[in-house]
């Protein structure tokens, strides 16, 4: 990684607020921001986080989105609001699950930019689903609507506290970087896969899933108790991975993943890209 007077600048992609005339303070004002626990995280292993604005299309003299993938070294693509299902060809089966069709053209193109720069890309929770149906992939619109089978992945009570375990595919990059965390499926007492599963335990604050997964991609975890994807990885030529679960609010007291070497890895290939 490069020394603390250079530190290398990853690009995180803005959450939106749209015009709201019941919000009290940018009253009918679109706001763009970045999560402080997303920058915290970054920033822990000397990163310079650098939120990337949307552009104003169609003008000329601003920044676009080849602009800042020239300038910046990497991107991390985080959660919040659902992905729009027209971006994978559906329509809405509610009226709360419209999405951001806006912030989904503005990362669309963020990604496709970086991955042409061959920049690496992280991909968190709403952005490893922007990822998969960026690629062709499809997503679950709502988890307990379309698979009342599966774990509740979202509490709102809980929040970042609902918790799950993940099962790492064993031959996957995943398990080379955190598989000294994992314990077996027989000693965590759980009933898996098949013996000799790696299980981690990681957060859930999701209430969309990757459905059917873009081609160009392998899985390398699920949750161990519903088979939903939580970790993807891009076969083509170039870092691109995703997880699921927000590595930003994992905290040692909780007994949840250490996340380091994941950040470790995406910084070391943003390094030797750079070099």
């Amino acid at each position: 990684m490069s020394s603390k007077s250079t530190p290398l600048k990853i690009g995180v992609s803005a959450c939106f607020f749209h015009p709201d005339p019941e919000r009290p303070i940018f009253t009918g004002k679109t706001l763009q921001y970045l999560e402080q626990s997303m920058a915290h995280w970054l920033m822990t292993h000397g990163a310079m986080p650098v939120m990337i604005p949307a552009p104003i299309q169609g003008k000329q003299g601003g920044p676009l989105e080849e602009d800042y993938a020239h300038w910046l070294d990497g991107l991390l693509l985080g959660g919040g609001s659902d992905v729009w299902p027209g971006s994978y060809n559906e329509t809405p089966i509610d009226a709360r699950w419209q999405g951001d069709r806006i912030r989904d053209e503005y990362e669309k193109r963020l990604l496709k930019a970086f991955i042409e720069h061959r920049k690496p890309v992280f991909g968190v929770c709403r952005g490893l689903q922007l990822i998969n149906v960026a690629f062709g992939g499809t997503l679950y619109q709502d988890i307990a609507t379309q698979r009342p089978d599966a774990l509740k992945h979202r509490d709102p009570i809980a929040y970042d506290r609902n918790f799950h375990d993940l099962r790492i595919e064993p031959d996957s990059r995943l398990a080379r970087l955190i598989g000294d965390q994992a314990r077996g499926a027989e000693k965590a007492g759980k009933t898996a896969g098949f013996s000799g599963d790696l299980l981690v335990k990681v957060n859930s604050v999701h209430h969309q899933a990757i459905k059917d997964l873009a081609k160009e991609f392998v899985v390398e975890a699920r949750c161990s108790h519903d088979e939903i994807i939580e970790a993807i990885r891009w076969r083509g030529d170039g870092y691109l991975a995703a997880v699921q679960w927000h590595p930003e609010f994992h905290r040692a007291e909780h007994e949840t993943l250490n996340d380091s070497p994941l950040l470790q890895d995406f910084l070391s290939a943003v390094a030797e890209q750079k070099s």
